[in-house]
């Protein structure tokens, strides 16, 4: 689930900060820099491990600050695919469960890969497995803050890296009197996480059997 990760960075230190001791002020600026930050096809950063090399530190013309090359290495969340995991559930949409595990939310486990059968109710807004036992099928939600088991089955990363604007943006030159803000679907558009795991829930997988069961 966690892994060392080896980095190289150059960490810029401002004047201010001269008097701190070098290895104190870069250990603050590479936590500032990456905690809780998903690097791509890395994982999400957690915090420094420890820093193994310090070059030579640099003020370059025209910039008051010093800049040091820097060989850490760094916690990582980062699971290797069929790695079992705990969460709870955050919530349920046509998409599948959304699971968070406290830290990380960006846990998505869609219809195919939930117990079957299984089955959306719209007006709960929940998933429910249809669980069959020798007295006939109970529903068994999937309510939320329950905790579950998941494997995990593949990761997608997204580059997030702010954009030009669109071309369509500079194709028509807006009108006299026209409005050149974007249409509110556009302004609406849904957040992209930059890293998302996604899962099958494990048998039992649910706590919900021992619920029943008691």
């Amino acid at each position: 689930m966690f892994v060392l990760v080896e980095m190289v960075d150059t960490v810029r230190i401002l004047p201010w900060n001269f008097q701190r001791q070098l290895n104190e002020a870069i250990v603050e600026e590479l936590n500032k820099k990456l905690a809780n930050k998903v690097v791509f096809n890395v994982g999400l950063c957690i915090c420094l491990f420890d820093i193994t090399k310090l070059e030579d530190s640099y003020i370059f013309p025209g910039d008051g600050a010093s800049h040091t090359k820097v060989h850490f290495r760094y916690v990582v969340f980062h699971p290797f695919l069929d790695e079992i995991l705990l969460g709870k559930i955050k919530y349920c949409s046509q998409e599948g469960v959304h699971v968070t595990m406290g830290f990380f939310d960006d846990i998505l486990i869609p219809p195919e890969s939930l117990q079957q059968p299984a089955k959306f109710d719209e007006a709960e807004q929940v998933w429910l497995w249809e669980y069959e036992t020798d007295e006939g099928a109970h529903d068994l939600y999937m309510d939320q803050g329950e905790e579950i088991r998941f494997r995990v089955t593949d990761e997608v990363f997204l580059d997030t890296s702010p954009t030009g604007p669109a071309a369509a943006a500079t194709e028509t030159p807006a009108q006299p009197g026209q409005s050149t803000a974007p249409p509110a679907e556009a302004a609406e558009e849904k957040k992209e996480s930059p890293y998302t795991l996604i899962g099958t829930i494990c048998d039992p997988g649910l706590g919900l059997l021992s619920w029943w069961n008691s």
